[in-house]
This record gives structure tokens, sequence and C-alpha cells, in this order.
């Protein structure tokens, strides 16, 4: 499922050692299906996706899943908190009913929601001195919110916008950017805006790296960057989110490794970085 869904996350989990790999696959398939649930067309999604978040908790229908399985066994050997998948399968319920966010406090919550629930869970499985969820709550935003950048249009066709309302308002995007996929001076500064946004996130993410344990450092570094990088190829697109999806491709992730490498061995230490 993880190599089937995202190349980048499964090319930065061969980084970790077998046991932590394995789990933090495990709990990339459980997030997987549960999106999966709200996105793909279907009948009783919210039923489903609750009944999917209890089973995910030790509830039951637990022994039937393989992912399901794999999950809890995870859940229990790392003693990853309940409420995390709780918060996780709320946040993906509000798409059930999706209306927009007005402003980028609650785009951030929604992320923080549907992804840095799921950093603090990978956190817990790599283990960490201090507490880093700070750090990890500033990447899970700033991955879901690359998400948002480069799925506009999937989005669209799903009746969704997750951009601020009032931003879009700021900068003079409408509704018609959307449907004609127009691409003009003001959906490039709204995009340039909402890029350095997420730029600033991962820049702040990074520090957090050093209070993780050393065996799960380079799998982050990993992600992080190679994730961020995404944004270099929405800019390249010249912020056209609408005629193709923006990606890393396999030599651009090789020419990353040099830093990747550098940079998760390095990992200075986050006393020094503000908050």
């Amino acid at each position: 499922m993880t190599r089937a869904h995202s190349a980048t996350f499964a090319a930065a989990t061969r980084l970790l050692p077998g046991p932590k790999r394995r789990a933090i696959r495990a709990l990339y398939a459980y997030c997987r299906v549960a999106d999966d649930i709200v996105d793909e067309p279907g009948e009783n999604r919210e039923a489903r996706l609750a009944a999917w978040g209890a089973a995910g908790v030790g509830g039951s229908g637990a022994d039937g899943d393989p992912v399901l399985r794999a999950w809890n066994e995870t859940r229990w050997v790392y003693g990853i908190p309940g409420h995390l998948p709780a918060q996780l399968i709320e946040a993906l319920q509000g798409d059930l009913e999706h209306r927009g966010f007005d402003d980028w406090p609650a785009l951030a919550r929604y992320c923080y929601g549907v992804a840095a629930t799921v950093g603090l869970m990978s956190m817990t499985i790599i283990g960490s001195r201090g507490d880093p969820a700070l750090y990890a709550i500033r990447l899970g935003v700033a991955m879901q919110l690359t998400n948002v950048l480069r799925d506009v249009a999937e989005d669209w066709r799903n009746g969704r916008v997750y951009l601020p309302r009032d931003e879009m308002d700021r900068f003079g995007v409408c509704e018609a950017h959307f449907a004609e996929g127009r691409v003009d001076a003001r959906w490039e500064a709204l995009m340039r805006f909402q890029v350095e946004r997420a730029r600033q996130l991962y820049a702040g993410a990074r520090p957090g790296v050093a209070m993780l344990n050393r065996d799960g450092r380079l799998a982050v570094t990993a992600a992080l960057e190679l994730y961020s990088r995404i944004l270099d190829d929405i800019e390249r697109r010249g912020y056209d989110v609408f005629s193709g999806r923006a990606r890393v491709g396999g030599w651009r992730k090789a020419a990353l490794t040099p830093l990747i490498l550098w940079r998760g061995l390095r990992s200075p230490s986050p006393g020094g970085a503000a908050l």
C-alpha cells in the first residue's frame, strides 16, 4: 500500500530499521484506508469511517483485516496514545461534509488533524529524547499544506477547496480560477504566498530531527527534504497545478541523496531554533 500510494514516503521509510519500517508502513496503511473511505464514492461512508476508527483503537473488527492487525500490533508495541488516531478520524469526518476554511488557522487545525497527528504517531514509533512534538506538528502541517497546493485540481473535481477563503479574497482569486484552470498574476501571487508559508514550516521543523533516535533521523530527513521539493516543482510549473501533478522525479531524488545524508547525520541541535 505504501509503495502504491506514495513513492516518496516509501523511499523515505526504506531508511528505517526493519521493525520501525514495518510499523511506520502499518501506520501509513491504516491512515490510507481511512482517507480512501472519505475520498472514494460509496454509501454509508460516515458509518464506515467511524467503524474503521473504532477498530483502529482496538474495537471490534480489528482481527479480520490485515491492515488493522498490523496497525493494532504497532499501536500496542510502541504505546501510541489512542487520542491521536481518534483525532485523525475526527478530522477526516469533516471532509465528508466539506465546507472549506475561512482562514489559515482553520486550515491549520485541519492539517493538524489529518497529518500532524500522523507525525506525532511516527515520532512515537521512531523514539526521541526530549519532546519534539512541536517540530513534528510543524512537519505534518507543512506536508499537508503541500498536498493542498499539489492537489488543487483533483480536490476541485471532488467538490473541495482547501485554500483559505480570506486569502483567496485578498489575492483576488475566485471560483473561475478553479473551474477554468486559470493561472494568472492573481493565482500566482496566492500560490507564491502559500509556497513560502509551507517552506517556513519545513524550516521550522528541521531542528527537531536531532531530537529523534539516531536510527530514524535519515528517514525523517528524507521525508522532509523530498516532500518539500514538491514545492520546487510547483514553482517550475509556474504555479500551474491544473494541467499536471507536481512531483519529485527519480533523478531529483537521487540528486538529493548527499543533502539528505548530510542533514540527517549532522542533525544540528534544536536548542537555538526560533519557535
